[in-house]
């Protein structure tokens, strides 16, 4: 037992005979751990863009409301009136009266033919 565990320590395995197996699948796992170290730091870069990503978001959709809200208020009667108001135009005293157009009918296939 104890020498099992002297000849890890001593890295005995790295130097017997067979020791190119060895060597080869340390090899294989320093890879494999350069990969996977790799891949999460890709993995953590996406997450970070996405965070960033999310808070633009919000921004852009609480300047919107804001944008909304200060439509809603500009397009509001009283808004307009007052500001032309300021320039000489008054609301009409009027109301507006609905003008009708008519269209003088068309003639059917038969009357164009007869007359």
């Amino acid at each position: 037992m104890k020498a099992g565990i002297y000849d890890i320590l001593k890295a005995k395995f790295l130097v017997n005979q067979d020791a190119v197996k060895n060597w080869r699948f340390i090899v294989f796992l320093i890879a494999l751990a350069m990969i996977m170290i790799a891949n999460i730091h890709h993995y953590e870069k996406k997450i970070f863009r996405i965070v960033e990503l999310n808070k633009e978001v919000k921004e852009l959709r609480s300047e919107f409301v804001d944008r909304r809200s200060e439509l809603m208020k500009l397009k509001m009667e009283s808004t307009i009136s007052k500001k032309m108001e300021e320039k000489g135009i008054f609301p009409s005293n009027v109301p507006p009266t609905k003008i009708k157009v008519v269209k003088p009918k068309e003639k059917t296939l038969t009357e164009k033919i007869w007359k």
